[in-house]
């Protein structure tokens, strides 16, 4: 246990230094693991930081993902299983 506390934050010091570093990325952690997401560039041309637009019929909207974020991979470490029977309902 101790072993993986200390590879928790190992890989959790560098994982935020890369967020804070490398634009806007969404940082969550837990003891399953540490996610590494992007988000939406507020300097974007297109959708100016709101990730996105309403295409379609107004009754039906479809929600179009920006590039800016859509196009881009996530991270995932995973630390500990995830198990069902561990979710709080």
């Amino acid at each position: 246990m101790k072993r993986l506390l200390v590879l928790t934050a190992a890989l959790a010091i560098p994982a935020a230094v890369l967020v804070r570093t490398a634009g806007p990325w969404r940082l969550m952690a837990s003891r399953h693991g540490i996610w590494i997401t992007p988000e939406a560039r507020p300097s974007c041309p297109r959708c100016h930081g709101a990730g996105g637009w309403w295409d379609g019929d107004p009754s039906q909207p479809d929600m179009e993902a920006c590039g800016c974020w859509a196009d881009r991979r996530s991270l995932r470490i995973r630390l500990l299983p995830y198990r069902p029977e561990d979710a709080p309902f």
